[in-house]
């Protein structure tokens, strides 16, 4: 097994748009420099979790969990600044889309952890909301082959 966890605010993958200019294809991704910097940690993260070890080649189950700080509007004012209201959802179901971080946490761990992101079997992942740090648990299992 694999643990480790990544600091800072979770990026999803980009949404890519694809329009002709001037008789040329022209390809845009509206998230690059954000998702290129949690790409980095997350790579970095991983590097250290592994130890060394040799790129896995065998099925794998990711587990991962997202952390969130909650807006401001979740809580209430002035004396109750800190209070949550309510109102505010008890779970995050808003953007980022869980599809775009998995999607990118698995691009970032290609080539570090292992060979190709198709070995992942399984898939278990959340975004939470937190009250700490903004952060990234990552859990790797390896999958007995049958």
């Amino acid at each position: 097994m694999i643990k480790f966890t990544v600091y800072g605010k979770p990026a999803p993958m980009g949404s890519k748009k694809a329009f002709v200019r001037g008789g040329r294809a022209i390809l845009t991704d509206d998230n690059i420099a954000k998702r290129k910097n949690w790409a980095n940690a997350v790579s970095a993260a991983a590097a250290m979790a592994m130890h060394g070890r040799t790129l896995l080649s065998v099925p794998i189950t990711l587990h991962v969990a997202f952390f969130f700080s909650r807006p401001k509007c979740h809580f209430g004012t002035g004396k109750n600044a800190s209070v949550l209201k309510s109102s505010a959802p008890k779970l995050h179901s808003q953007t980022p889309d869980l599809d775009k971080l998995i999607r990118c946490l698995a691009d970032a761990l290609t080539g570090i952890v292992y060979r190709d992101d198709a070995l992942i079997h399984t898939v278990l992942a959340s975004r939470l909301w937190t009250t700490t740090q903004e952060r990234c648990d990552v859990e790797i299992q390896f999958l007995e082959p049958t």
